[in-house]
């Protein structure tokens, strides 16, 4: 069985709002993040504040800029879609592993994970789908026996995460995910390792064309 992510602490909440006002627009580039402002914003001291900033300059949200201190860099369509290029070729690769070496107990497992995200998705709740779908990519990373590979997919996927995020808000977005996610359990349940690893492939392409339709500034 499965945890439920606990509460999200003050750093978790300052840097997960900050990344989607980024990926939105709403903090445009080459915008200071001002410690003093956001820690009064959150209502929370700045070392959260200064941990969140650190986290999301990790992850190429922010960049450290003299006498300016941190601020919001420009993100292109076209760097966006290398990042998710690389996702797409890495989490294809987890699938094909997770096709040829899952053990039936981890593939009730992936069962049980995609379940809970249809049941999220026919809820309309995407806080909850957030998180089952991450629980769903993760079960596909373990399932696949390949510590290193898990390793490295889950560094990329945190600095797509919200990118990826953004794209629930997409209309339809959930269920057309479910149906994707359906695409790959099947390969996977089947041991079919190459359709595994195209069903997944072609997940992540969904994924960043539904990105690019919330957000605009990051098209063309």
């Amino acid at each position: 069985m499965t945890k439920r992510r606990t509460k999200p602490t003050a750093t978790e909440r300052v840097r997960t709002v900050l990344a989607d006002e980024i990926v939105r627009g709403v903090i445009g580039p080459g915008v200071p993040l001002d410690e003093v402002s956001i820690a009064e914003r959150f209502d929370v001291s700045r070392t959260p504040v200064r941990e969140a900033i650190r986290q999301l300059e990790v992850i190429g949200f922010v960049e450290a800029r003299p006498h300016r201190g941190a601020v919001v860099p420009s993100f292109t369509a076209e760097r966006i879609s290398e990042m998710f290029a690389v996702m797409a070729e890495l989490e294809a690769l987890c699938a094909h592993e997770a096709a040829l070496r899952s053990t039936p107990e981890e593939r009730n497992r992936l069962t049980a994970a995609h379940e809970a995200c249809r049941i999220a998705a026919l809820g309309g709740d995407i806080p909850v789908y957030y998180e089952t779908n991450l629980l769903f990519h993760d079960t596909i990373y373990a399932i696949s026996h390949n510590g290193f590979l898990a390793e490295v997919t889950l560094s990329v996927r945190n600095r797509v995460a919200p990118f990826r995020k953004a794209q629930f808000q997409s209309t339809g977005r959930l269920m057309r995910s479910v149906s994707e996610h359906e695409t790959v359990v099947r390969a996977v349940l089947a041991g079919d390792a190459d359709a595994a690893a195209a069903a997944m492939r072609d997940h992540l392409t969904y994924v960043r064309s539904s990105v690019g339709s919330v957000t605009p500034n990051l098209k063309g």
